[in-house]
C-alpha cells in the first residue's frame, strides 16, 4: 500500500469520527465504562494475588535440633538441608537467641522466665524456606527423616487452610477477570457494529462504483482503532489518579504487617497497557466484523 493511500485512509478513518458523532460517542462511551469496569477488578485482583502470593512466602518450616548434637552433628545436618533441591533458604537460630525472642515477646511478663537463662530448655533450631510454598509439606516430611532432628513444625493446620484459600482467590480472580474480558469485547464490539451498520448504504455504494474491499475496509479499521483507543484513555486516567492517591494515603499504611498493597509502578503502567491494548483490539476486531457482512453485492 501506498504511503499516500494509507494517508488518506487515516484522514477518511478520522472524518468518520467527527462525522458519526452520536454514534462515536455512544461507542466511546461503550469502551469507557466497561473497561473502567474491567481495569478496577484488575487492580482488585492483582493486589489480591500479591496478597496470597505474601502468605505463602510467610510460610516456614522450624527444624528442631536434637538437645544432644554437638556442632559437628549440626553442621553436618546444616549440610544436608543445603542439599535438598526445594529448600530456599536455611537459617539458624541458636537456642540462646531463641530465648532471648521469646523473653522480649512477652514484654514485661518476660521476668518471670530470665531463671531459664540459666539452664536453657529450648533447642537449636534452623528455619526453613521453600523455593515453592505449595511444597512445604513434602519438604517437611523429608526434613523429618534426616538425623539429628528432634522435631519438624510448620502449622500443617494452618497450612492446608491458607493453601486452600489462596487457591481459591487466584482460582476466583481468574474466573472475575475473564467473565468481565468477555462481556467487555461483546459489549463494545456489539456498539461499534451498529456504528458500522448505520453506514452500510455508504458501504454498498462504494462497492458498486468499484472500490476494492481493502479500500473499503481500511478507513473503518482505523476507525474502529480510535474508537476504541480513545474509549479507553478515560480509564486508564481515571485509574491510574486513583489508585496513585489511594496508595499515598491508605495503601503504604494498612495497619496489617501481612497484607501491603502493590505499589502504583509499575502495576498502573502494566494496567494502563493491557486496558489500551483491550479497546484497540476489540475496536478493530468490531469494525472489521461489521465491514465485511457488506462487502457482498
Amino acid at each position: 500500500m501506498k504511503v499516500r493511500t494509507f494517508g488518506r485512509h487515516i484522514r477518511e478513518g478520522g472524518k468518520n469520527i467527527v462525522r458519526n458523532g452520536w454514534m462515536t460517542f455512544a461507542s466511546v462511551s461503550a469502551v469507557t465504562v466497561t473497561l473502567l469496569v474491567v481495569g478496577a477488578f484488575l487492580l482488585l485482583i492483582m493486589n489480591l494475588n500479591h496478597f496470597a502470593n505474601s502468605l505463602e512466602d510467610d510460610v516456614e518450616i522450624r527444624v528442631f535440633v536434637d538437645l544432644g548434637a554437638g556442632e559437628e552433628e549440626q553442621e553436618s545436618l546444616r549440610e544436608d538441608l543445603d542439599d535438598l533441591p526445594e529448600i530456599g533458604s536455611v537459617d539458624y537460630i541458636p537456642k540462646d537467641e531463641g530465648l532471648e525472642a521469646f523473653i522480649d515477646s512477652l514484654g514485661e511478663q518476660g521476668d518471670y522466665f530470665e531463671g531459664l537463662r540459666d539452664e536453657n530448655p529450648l533447642n537449636d533450631t534452623f528455619v526453613i524456606r521453600a523455593e515453592d510454598p505449595q511444597e512445604t509439606e513434602n519438604i517437611a516430611v523429608e526434613i523429618e527423616e534426616l538425623d539429628h532432628v528432634e522435631g519438624v513444625e510448620y502449622g500443617r493446620d494452618i497450612f492446608e487452610q491458607l493453601f486452600s484459600a489462596t487457591d481459591f482467590i487466584r482460582v476466583v480472580g481468574v474466573v472475575l477477570v475473564l467473565g468481565l474480558l468477555f462481556t467487555a469485547v461483546f459489549l463494545i464490539a456489539n456498539t461499534i457494529k451498529l456504528t458500522i451498520i448505520a453506514r452500510k448504504t455508504e458501504i454498498q455504494i462504494m462497492k458498486l462504483v468499484g472500490a476494492t474491499n481493502s479500500f473499503i475496509r481500511w478507513p473503518f479499521f482505523i476507525e474502529g482503532l480510535l474508537l476504541g483507543t480513545f474509549g479507553a484513555i478515560i480509564p486508564v486516567s481515571v485509574l491510574g489518579f486513583g489508585y496513585h492517591r489511594f496508595y499515598e494515603t491508605i495503601g503504604e499504611n494498612t495497619g496489617l504487617e501481612f497484607f501491603e498493597f502493590l505499589p502504583t509502578f509499575p502495576l498502573v503502567i502494566q494496567t494502563a497497557i493491557l486496558l489500551l491494548a483491550i479497546g484497540a483490539i476489540v475496536g478493530v476486531w468490531g469494525s472489521i466484523m461489521s465491514v465485511r457482512k457488506f462487502l457482498r453485492v
